[in-house]
């Protein structure tokens, strides 16, 4: 049954209210390397400047009486925004932190100190931060949380600039030969790199663990602009370098083939986009092209087989250093409204290569995230079919309650009532073989029209989310875009739920 948000806020009022009115207690400590108490933890994702900005004391203190905190995920490597850094332009600052934008001082990278030693078998050798100097934040975090009994765990994110040194030379390469700006997962100085920056956090730091973060989609999702963030670019797919080639050789796909089955799918989309539709109709000409060049889907997946052996490989090597440390794996937030990327994406499968998994299920700005989707999909592959119908029909597929018409859902955003049925996906997937930590949406940057998270909203998803049977949460994107009151919500929300 759907749980209308006004309904969901109304009813567990009274349970935030006496949360409100208790006394705060300070969390029990607790020991490094061993998260698989059975406790549900309330985590945050927070960057280096936060610390800086505001001081680590404080800024811990604030996290764990405000918010019920009691694990940190540290933002430690990523050449990105959305994990690290201020505020980012053009949106509001948050009620705290500095007031001041960071876009011409933000560069990112290893906010930690790196070692060489765990570095030799790659040429991503010069990734150390510039941003704060000589800190390394994981040193100065790490002591003051466990003062406090809080965990910490480093997230690493593939996110780099293409003018980090190393990176054009294990860069993948599109579908008209040239260079880009990420890197190959089929190349060995790259699986290199992930392992040896997972080995050396760990070795270097009595940390609990590692969050990695890798929201890079395959080729044939990134052609049809399947996704919430991208535009439309076939012509720009990616990989196509000769490590791509050997792999694909080792596992019987044509690499040949393959190119030109996505060129045909190029000229596919590029006609569809000019509104040149095919006799038999988009949809139909489309499925025509997978099932006269199978090498689209198995170039795809050659991409997800690479991704998910990252991922295990990354495991494998944290378990080297400590078998009690976790690591957990951000399931990117397309997985929760495209059918096409759910069937590339197995909870079972996953749930061998993880401890936890961070899955994504961002309500506030999903409305507009889910309405990109739609449009962008909706103008391609599906083009004939009336976007609104398309909605409709997406959200059976998806197994959505009643969520808002398509010119609505921006404003609206998705529902508690999404958060929990992505939760008990989640969950029945695992099948208890690893934890379910769904992601809450706290003050994510949105369109200036479209939803900004309340205190109310906050708390509704909090709710619905360890409701659902949820083994903790993540309040999410970082700490430095989130205003105090909604993270106070959600404190609130998981005091009354977990009674603390």
């Amino acid at each position: 049954m759907k749980i209308e948000r006004r309904e969901f806020v109304k009813g567990s009022a009274a349970l935030g209210a006496l949360a409100a009115a208790a006394p705060m207690t300070a969390l029990a400590p607790l020991r490094a390397a061993e998260p698989s108490a059975p406790r549900r933890s309330i985590g945050i994702q927070v960057g280096a400047v936060s610390f800086v900005d505001e001081g680590t004391d404080a800024v811990l203190d604030l996290l764990q009486e405000r918010g019920a905190v009691d694990t940190i995920y540290l933002t430690t490597f990523t050449y990105g925004r959305g994990l690290a850094g201020r505020q980012i332009p053009g949106q509001p600052f948050p009620d705290h932190g500095a007031q001041v934008s960071d876009e011409k001082t933000f560069h990112g990278g290893n906010y930690a100190t790196p070692h060489p030693e765990y570095y030799r078998d790659t040429v991503l050798t010069q990734t150390r931060a510039p941003d704060h100097g000589d800190l390394d934040i994981v040193a100065q975090v790490l002591p003051a949380a466990r003062k406090r009994g809080m965990r910490v765990f480093c997230s690493i994110e593939d996110v780099f600039r293409s003018q980090v040194p190393g990176v054009a030379e294990v860069a993948e390469v599109d579908l008209q030969g040239r260079k880009t700006g990420t890197l190959c997962l089929c190349h060995p100085g790259v699986r290199a790199f992930w392992t040896g920056l997972a080995t050396d956090l760990c070795k270097s730091y009595e940390i609990d663990g590692i969050l990695f973060f890798n929201e890079r989609n395959g080729p044939l999702l990134n052609a049809l602009g399947a996704s919430h963030s991208q535009s439309i670019a076939s012509s720009r797919v990616t990989c196509f370098c000769e490590h791509h080639r050997r792999a694909a050789k080792e596992r019987g796909v044509d690499f040949e083939r393959a190119r030109l089955g996505y060129q045909k799918l190029d000229q596919f989309i590029q006609a569809a986009l000019k509104g040149q539709r095919p006799g038999d109709g988009y949809f139909v000409e489309f499925w025509r092209l997978l099932v006269e060049w199978p090498e689209i889907i198995a170039w795809d997946r050659l991409f997800d087989a690479a991704k998910h052996e990252v991922l295990a490989e990354v495991n494998a090597a944290v378990k080297r250093v400590r078998p009690g440390l976790q690591v957990g794996f951000h399931i990117e937030h397309v997985n929760s409204f495209n059918p096409i990327f759910r069937a590339t994406r197995s909870y079972a499968d996953l749930a061998t290569k993880a401890d936890f998994l961070k899955v994504v299920a961002y309500n506030n700005c999903g409305g507009e995230r889910y309405a990109n989707f739609i449009r962008n999909v909706g103008s391609t592959v599906f083009r004939d079919v009336p976007k609104e119908e398309l909605l409709r029909f997406n959200n059976h597929l998806l197994n959505y309650g009643g969520e808002a018409r398509l010119d609505e859902l921006a404003t609206t955003g998705l529902s508690a009532d999404y958060v929990a049925r992505e939760t008990q996906r989640a969950l029945a997937g695992v099948g208890g073989r690893c934890r379910v930590l769904p992601g809450i949406d706290i003050g994510i940057p949105t369109g200036k029209s479209s939803r900004k998270a309340s205190p109310d909203d906050t708390y509704a998803a909090v709710a619905a989310a360890l409701k659902a049977g949820a083994d903790g949460l993540i309040l999410s994107r970082k700490y430095s875009e989130m205003r105090l009151a909604n993270l106070g919500a959600a404190g609130r929300a998981a005091r009354a739920a977990i009674g603390r």
